[in-house]
């Protein structure tokens, strides 16, 4: 089995840096790219100008904050890598831009920012194993 394209969806959870790190390290057994994947919320819909645009720019902000630590482990670690900041439920967008991009593994930590929302595992995790046409390695 050969993983080229290895999709790593994070939302700054200590799960997420794990996921990150057994990533890297897959990457570097099949020599892989990793792309690592945020879903921030969704941009408001009842604002006007200027104030939406304002609402997009702390978005998006937020969003490449959230990100750059996991940018510099992948950095380090010399994978090559691709970074995607999108819109949309991570339960359904990661397992369509797995599909979209026809990636061979997502990996993902088990849970969330919070611990509360699955009993046994993360209600996102949980929806990516299910929704998802390609493997899924859960990292704890």
């Amino acid at each position: 089995m050969k993983f080229e394209k290895i999709l790593n969806p994070v939302d700054g959870s200590e799960h997420s840096i794990h996921a990150t790190k057994s990533a890297i390290e897959l990457a570097k057994q099949f020599n892989s790219k990793v792309v690592l994947l945020h879903c921030h919320s969704r941009f408001p819909v009842v604002l006007s100008e200027p104030y939406f645009q304002q609402a997009i720019n702390e978005i998006m902000k937020t969003s490449e904050e959230l990100v750059e630590p996991f940018e510099n482990i992948l950095k380090e670690s010399g994978v090559d890598y691709e970074v995607r900041i999108i819109e949309g439920l991570p339960g359904t967008s990661i397992a369509d831009i797995a599909r979209l991009e026809k990636m061979d593994l997502i990996v993902m930590g088990s849970r969330g920012v919070s611990n509360f929302e699955g009993l046994f595992l993360g209600s996102v995790a949980h929806q990516v194993l299910h929704k998802s046409e390609c493997p899924v390695f859960i990292v704890k």
